[in-house]
């Protein structure tokens, strides 16, 4: 068995999770924020045997998109004044952890 870890951004969250219900897999959904951007995201929680790990990743892959977006340059977080020139940055697409799992219980 695998858990399976993976980020994505909010606004994709809902068509990943569609998605894997779709499939039957159930995910533990939870709310978190971005360290770089400061932006929300949504982590997925999935337990998956070792066979379907491929197929989980391949879902959140088809539903989780990369795009382009303008945020304040990095000078500005160092002053806290976020009056400097945006930046564009491509922000999106997932983040996936697949880690072993010795037990899984659901009580």
């Amino acid at each position: 068995m695998k858990l399976i870890f993976a980020i994505v951004n909010n606004d994709d969250s809902h068509a990943v999770r569609q998605s894997l219900t779709r499939n039957g897999f159930q995910a533990t959904k939870l709310s978190t924020t971005g360290g770089f951007l400061m932006s929300g995201n949504t982590t997925f929680i999935v337990c998956a045997e070792d066979d379907k790990v491929d197929s989980v990743i391949e879902i959140i892959k088809e539903h989780s998109h990369k795009r382009q977006q303008f945020v304040p340059n990095s000078s500005a977080y160092a002053t806290n004044s976020f009056t400097g020139i945006p930046v564009e940055v491509t922000v999106g697409g997932a983040t996936v952890f697949v880690t072993d799992i010795e037990r899984f219980e659901k009580v």
